[in-house]
């Protein structure tokens, strides 16, 4: 079995992140989405719309993921990588060459987003529209 991990806050759930966990499941057979806790996200300056609890219950009910585990710190990726017996990480091409040194643990891919959607882009709408 081929297991593929992918982190990220997945907040404002939307077609791009759908996109993005498809095409990490297509890597293998298993996929880990390693979700931000609100802590984690707080020590970021990043605050969610929706809770951790709720952002998980969603990622779970994607048919392509397969476990959602919390993501508590950056450093935590090489434990993970082992501890799940990950073959591949999967992370959005934004963050190209940063995860590099994961490469000593598992194959390390960066995704192509999708282009015309972001999280950052829905709240600057909906800022601009109150």
């Amino acid at each position: 079995m081929k297991r593929v991990i992918t982190y990220g806050t997945y907040d404002l759930l939307h077609y791009g992140h759908i996109e993005l966990l498809r095409r990490a499941r297509a890597l293998g057979d298993y996929l880990i989405v390693a979700l931000s806790t609100d802590e984690f996200n707080a020590g970021k300056g990043k605050k969610s719309y929706f809770s951790f609890e709720d952002r998980r219950r969603m990622l779970e009910a994607i048919r392509h993921v397969d476990l959602v585990i919390p993501e508590n710190t950056w450093e935590q990726k090489a434990e993970d990588i082992k501890l799940y017996h990950v073959d591949t990480f999967v992370i959005g091409d934004d963050w190209a060459g940063k995860f590099d040194e994961l490469k000593e643990h598992c194959e390390v891919v960066y995704l192509e987003r999708t282009p015309e959607i972001s999280t950052t882009q829905i709240k600057a709408g909906l800022a601009s529209k109150a």
